[in-house]
């Protein structure tokens, strides 16, 4: 059992690492998706949803593998696991403690070994050195002394030429001679030497100190059958010349042996004479003839004629040894005589107590007979092991510190299983409580957006009675104000869309430039009542059409452009639209911030600071993602510059954070709630793009953001798949080929106007004054046919505008060009000619769009359509075309909201037929029937809208499945095989999600209240076509 729980401790902390791994592994790829540009944000979410997913489906398996379960761990076995570890690891210190030891001491003796061989073999051959040169003074003395008559050694040659040759000899400490006396020659030769042969058993028995030793007292030799008297010797052993070496016990041994075998002899250790110390005498003998090397011992004894034998002081040479190797200190060493091996007998003692430690190594002196060997041991103690000590310590240390690591761990996974299980609960509440804030959200907008459409409709609907100017005024005041209250519906809506990540981006096909003049168009009466220059400029290099969610740009431009409207009272608010490549190209774009180049001549904040930390003007270049293989995506850069009062230093860091305004005055005296650039901040971020600002105070702001879209003008078989928003700013036919001036002196202001003007097909040319219009007309072969000129450079010298009229007058053979005045404030338009002059000029009102300026020079030339519908009219008529005579089933259990509902539909030629319940919907609505479409509530009692619409597509489905069998018959309604009504979504509720169940219950669209004419043109027109009849659209989902 105890096994089975530690294989569940190894797999728990094998999870814990497999999941810290995959959360370190996801964070990343995470962050390199978003921040690389590899996928889009909404991919990334997902895939991050789907491994946090994975993981906490990983963790609550194994906990039933386990069998733990959501309970604590058990602290029986882990602390049993703790002590057997801990056990375990002293155990295994001990062993390495024991083994580091033992291998230290194998290796000091290695040491210890190798000293002493060397030593050995050092002292070997040193001594066998001393032993071949004593060899060869036997044979000088057979060759100088026996084989010559008379003798050509004495004593005297003798002691020269072996002090003389003793460093051949460095281990010898004197050489002698001894001569072979019969004892019948005794007499003669004592006569001849004039001395007696001495004896020396006496000083072997009765030993002498070397300052007390006197030859003379010495005893003759006593009668033997021969005799061995030393006549030669070195002066430092001269004091054994006449002693016989035959008298003395070892000495007689050692020549008798010395003679037999013809090697040379050593003797037993022995106290030397006169020095006492301890010596070893080697011995030679010396023949009268050469000798074969198989003579027998008789042989050699009759051939022999002296003993010559080398005198070997132990103790004095291997000091000299020791200090030659200068390592005596390190070492100690003792040399014994091993022959017998009971009672070796030393040689050379250190005298100092045994430590245990000992090397023997064998020496070799060449008598086989006697064995010698070398004792050597270390002088010091051996070290403590401080290696294995530390080594086994360290052991201990880091067992117990894995012990209290794993106790810790365990203490801390019994602390994050209660912590789990806390948090698992926490997240089953936050999560009950986020689905309870959707719904919430999605209740109280619907509950306030539901009133709203009737406030809104039925004030859209009086707008369409007879009602006098003051009446208008407050219509048009009242419906502001339900719009104001609709669109801070939305903003909170989109705030608690971003924090719970349910914020998605739509796929549509969209005119950039569009869009803009839309924007223009709804803050230009603001900009024109306080007289400030509202304007826009978009790049050639920008394509006609992108694909990317139009609404959420459109939302991002009004919010930036409406802060500035907010806080500038004088100057103006410029937004340009590039492509990042032609930023990263030349950072001098179109404007500079110097004040004599911008477009009202005020000096404006320096755009290039609001995008200096942009990852898209990093040194790696534009956004990694957009590489060469995704030529489709385009990245721009819209700028948007105001010259309003700035945002203080101290309030720049909270700009984008929610609900937070620069300061309280702020708040009180503009108004707003401070969310519209955190949702703008959002956007940008889903659109893959970036956002910033720089700002100085009472200078004004310059807000930057980058998004990417596809260009819709890339594929053109996807751009008929894709659905289209579709604007009415077509250019007109009539002005192409036609020629213009512009006479401003500000170039961005004039750059402006050019870009608008050559829009519609004109040709433009710029002149700063007017003094340079006739030459430059006067230049040209092609006809002017119109002059722009600002309202700046006209009320500056009314007196020479004066001038310039009555010249423009007379210019040209035929009708002068027509003359346009640009302007910015209703109040100070002014008119200085009479209105009937051909020459009195136009008064165009900024801010300038394709379709205003369109109809302005329709209207004053005489080309084209006058009538100068604004988008909203040309809306309108599109919806006529769409809805006239089409039957159409409204649903709606609120009477207020069905009839603004009926209201809005009847008022674009639509036959309506209204319904208050769900049941009614689905009798109405059984096949077959005459209605084209249907516009369904959501929310209604009993049966709400996605009953009543699964109930009517069943019937379809029942009665299309009928009609190939015969029993149902679709001739009268021009139907096909596939019956299918359109089904649009009602409500108030403009949640996403809720959007997406529509389309997934089997709706076909998806309308808010309270009704919008583009909204609603959108949606219808995916489902009627002009030109078709009103039944076209009745039945067959495949006729549509």
């Amino acid at each position: 059992m105890s096994l089975l729980l530690i294989i569940g401790f190894g797999l728990k902390i094998g999870h814990l690492l497999l999941m810290l791994c995959c959360w370190l592994v996801s964070v990343i790829s995470l962050n390199l998706c978003i921040n690389g540009g590899f996928m889009d944000s909404k991919k990334c979410l997902n895939l991050w949803e789907k491994i946090s997913g994975n993981s906490c489906r990983i963790h609550q398996d194994y906990y039933q593998y386990i069998g733990f379960g959501p309970k604590r761990v058990r602290k029986t076995w882990w602390k049993k696991l703790l002590v057997t570890w801990i056990g375990f690891g002293i155990m295994v210190s001990f062993w390495v403690f024991s083994y580091m030891s033992s291998q230290a001491m194998e290796r000091r003796k290695e040491t210890l070994a190798s000293m002493c061989d060397e030593r050995a073999r050092m002292l070997q051959d040193q001594f066998n050195v001393s032993m071949n040169h004593i060899q060869a003074l036997s044979i000088l003395i057979s060759t100088f002394h026996h084989g010559k008559n008379p003798s050509a050694i004495d004593q005297r040659t003798f002691a020269q030429y072996t002090e003389r040759t003793a460093f051949e000899r460095p281990l010898t400490s004197g050489v002698a001679y001894a001569v072979r006396v019969l004892h019948f020659e005794r007499e003669q030769f004592e006569k001849q030497q004039g001395w007696k042969i001495k004896r020396m058993d006496t000083l072997e028995q009765t030993p002498v100190h070397k300052d007390d030793y006197n030859p003379e007292v010495l005893e003759p030799s006593p009668i033997q059958d021969e005799y061995a008297p030393v006549i030669f010797a070195q002066d430092t052993i001269s004091h054994v010349i006449s002693i016989d070496m035959l008298s003395g016990k070892e000495d007689r041994e050692n020549v008798l042996r010395a003679r037999a075998s013809g090697k040379g002899v050593l003797t037993a250790p022995f106290r030397l004479l006169k020095s006492n110390r301890l010596g070893v005498i080697l011995t030679f003998a010396v023949y009268n003839r050469d000798l074969p090397s198989d003579s027998t011992p008789n042989e050699r004894i009759q051939a022999t004629d002296g003993y010559l034998g080398g005198v070997f002081d132990i103790e004095s040479l291997v000091e000299k040894l020791l200090q030659q190797l200068a390592s005596k200190q390190t070492i100690l060493v003792d040399v014994y005589d091993t022959t017998n091996s009971s009672h070796p007998i030393s040689m050379y003692d250190s005298n100092v107590s045994d430590n245990g430690l000992q090397h023997f190594s064998m020496l070799n002196f060449g008598d086989p007979f006697r064995k010698h060997e070398m004792r050597c041991r270390f002088k010091q103690k051996p070290p403590w092991p401080w290696l294995a000590i530390t080594t086994s310590v360290g052991i201990i240390v880091i067992v117990l510190l894995i012990g209290h690591i794993f106790h810790a761990t365990m203490n801390r996974i019994a602390k994050v299983e209660d912590d789990y299980d806390k948090m698992m609960e926490l997240k089953r509440r936050a999560e009950a409580a986020d689905v309870a804030k959707s719904q919430f959200l999605a209740t109280v907008s619907h509950e306030i957006r539901t009133p709203m459409n009737g406030v809104l409709g039925m004030l859209h609907m009086l707008m369409g009675t007879d009602l006098d100017v003051t009446q208008q005024d407050y219509v048009r005041t009242a419906q502001a104000s339900g719009k104001a209250l609709v669109s801070l519906i939305n903003e909170v809506l989109d705030q608690a869309k971003i924090e719970s990540g349910k914020l998605e981006l739509e796929e549509l096909q969209f005119d950039l430039r569009a869009i803009l003049d839309d924007v223009l168009s709804l803050f230009s009466g603001k900009t024109q009542e306080k007289g400030v220059e509202l304007a826009v400029y978009i790049s050639n290099k920008v394509p006609e059409m992108l694909i990317g969610d139009p609404g959420r740009f459109r939302q991002i431009i009004t919010n930036l452009i409406g802060n500035s409207i907010k806080f500038t009272e004088k100057g103006h608010i410029f937004v340009t639209v590039h492509l990042v490549e032609e930023v990263l190209e030349s950072i001098e774009v179109e404007t500079e911030s110097s004040s004599k180049n911008t477009l009202s001549g005020f000096p404006v904040a320096d755009r290039r600071q609001s995008w200096e930390r942009f990852r898209t003007f990093s040194q790696n270049g534009p956004a990694s993602h957009l590489s060469s293989s995704s030529s489709d995506l385009i990245n721009v850069i819209v700028t948007v510059e105001d010259t309003g009062m700035g945002i203080p230093l101290e309030a720049q860091s909270r700009v984008f954070t929610p609900f937070m305004q620069v300061g309280p005055s702020i708040s009180r005296i503009h108004g707003g709630t401070g969310i519209g650039l955190s949702i703008s901040k959002c956007l940008v971020g889903l659109m893959n793009g970036e956002i910033g600002f720089a700002s100085s105070l009472k200078v004004g702001s310059t807000f930057t953001f980058t998004a990417v879209f596809t260009n819709g003008c890339s594929n053109t078989n996807e751009l008929n798949n894709k659905p289209m928003n579709t604007q009415s700013n077509s250019v007109s036919s009539e002005f192409q080929s036609m020629t213009a001036l512009v006479v401003d002196p500000r170039l961005v202001r004039a750059k402006v106007s050019e870009y608008h003007i050559q829009r519609l097909g004109i040709q433009v040319e710029t002149v700063p004054d007017f003094n340079l219009v006739f030459s430059s007309a006067g230049n040209r072969n092609t006809v002017i046919d119109m002059v722009f000129i600002e309202e700046e450079i006209w009320y500056k010298d009314l007196g020479q505008s004066t001038v310039f009229v009555n010249k423009f007058r007379k210019f040209g053979h035929g009708v002068p060009p027509k003359l346009f005045l640009f302007s910015n404030c209703i109040n100070s338009t002014k008119s200085t000619f009479a209105t009937s002059d051909v020459c009195t000029p136009v008064v165009i009102m900024k801010p300038l769009r394709a379709s205003m300026l369109a109809a302005s020079l329709q209207r004053a030339m005489g080309v084209g359509n006058k009538g100068n519908f604004r988008s909203g009219e040309l809306t309108s008529l599109s919806l006529c075309s769409l809805l006239l005579g089409r039957k159409i089933l409204v649903v709606d259990d609120n009477n207020v909201n069905l009839r603004v509902a009926a209201g809005a539909l009847k008022k674009y030629g639509a036959d309506v037929v209204c319904a208050d319940s769900g049941k009614k919907a689905i009798s109405l609505l059984k096949p077959p029937h005459k209605f084209d479409a249907c516009f369904m509530d959501i929310q209604m009692p009993e049966v709400d809208g996605f009953q009543a619409t699964a109930c009517i597509r069943d019937m379809e489905y029942n009665f299309s499945s009928c009609i190939p069998r015969g029993e149902q018959s679709v001739e009268a309604y021009s139907n096909g095989s596939n019956w299918h009504v359109p089904i649009l979504a009602m409500t108030a509720d403009v949640i996403q999600a809720t959007h997406e169940e529509c389309l997934r219950r089997g709706m076909d669209g998806y309308v808010s209240k309270p009704f919008e004419a583009e909204q609603l043109y959108r949606e219808v027109s995916r489902f009627f076509y002009t030109g078709l009849g009103p039944s076209s659209c009745r039945g067959p989902a495949g006729d549509q």
